[in-house]
């Protein structure tokens, strides 16, 4: 008869358990668009005290009417990424009443007004400048400010990064035909830029015991950035057809993995581009 020692036995690992957030507090800038929604409600959901933070003041309203019920913590503050000006000491504002985020998760999607003019032909070099200011920059000043912080306060945390498809592989502009859309230079530059910084930024914290990862997006259902409401059917049969899945994401699809990415399930992951796409990369 075999026996083992008390001390020798392997304690059962609570799987589930690795996906809460509880006693922890999570960062989600752009937390009211068409993914950051999504994303706030799943972190939400696992436990975490979610500061939700974006522009768009008017649609809290709506989604804190949407959470009525719900026994989440969850809190807006008014945050502008884009104001490179301001960015420090908007971000400090926020750590001085929070404290430093455990959970750090980049899904805005800061744009110019005329950011659906960014292809080859039209797009002006201002244009081009300005939205890598808005966007990669803020990406990458924001991850080393919550890193930074992190560290100051000798925590571990996580950090999610937003990239996209289109910041690994070129953009097939066989989905375009028979539509107006067209490519993209600045998100393609863009969103390439943001998954690079990412590896480095997992190099260099991982002796600090922070995450870094880029979760990047195929094609999702909803509005198209900059131009409409409402997704054109030829492009939405088109993409489907050559996605393995044979359709578009979804916002829920993105946040789960966002939830994965942010809790200890993911506990020895970093540095890794996480394609969210249903297949468009792999072949």
């Amino acid at each position: 008869m075999n026996t083992l020692l008390e001390s020798q036995l392997i304690p059962m690992i609570d799987y589930p358990e690795k996906f809460r957030l509880d006693c922890k507090v999570a960062f989600v800038v752009g937390g009211l668009g068409l993914i950051g929604k999504e994303v706030s409600t799943a972190i939400a959901s696992a436990g975490a005290s979610t500061v939700v933070l974006d522009v768009n003041d008017n649609k809290w309203q709506e989604f804190e009417n949407e959470l009525q019920g719900k026994s989440y913590e969850v809190t807006f503050r008014h945050f502008d990424c884009s104001d490179m000006e301001q960015l420090d000491s908007s971000f400090l504002a926020l750590t001085e009443e929070f404290g430093s985020p455990d959970v750090f998760i980049n899904c805005s999607y800061p744009q110019t007004v005329d950011w659906s003019k960014s292809s080859f032909r039209s797009i002006t070099l201002g244009t081009f400048q300005k939205n890598v200011e808005n966007h990669m920059n803020s990406y990458v000043w924001l991850g080393r400010l919550v890193a930074e912080a992190i560290v100051k306060d000798e925590k571990s945390g996580s950090i999610v990064q937003f990239g996209s498809t289109y910041g690994i592989v070129g953009q097939d502009l066989t989905v375009y035909e028979g539509t107006d859309m067209h490519e993209n230079m600045t998100y393609a530059a863009i969103k390439g830029g943001i998954t690079n910084f990412t590896r480095l930024m997992a190099s260099y914290y991982g002796q600090h015991n922070i995450r870094v990862n880029t979760l990047c997006p195929g094609g999702l259902e909803g509005h198209v950035a900059g131009k409409s409401d409402i997704q054109n059917p030829v492009f939405v049969q088109q993409y489907s057809n050559k996605v393995p899945l044979k359709r578009l994401g979804k916002a829920e699809d993105i946040a789960a993995t966002a939830l994965f990415l942010a809790s200890d399930a993911a506990s020895y992951i970093t540095g890794a581009t996480i394609m969210v796409d249903g297949g468009w990369t792999a072949i």
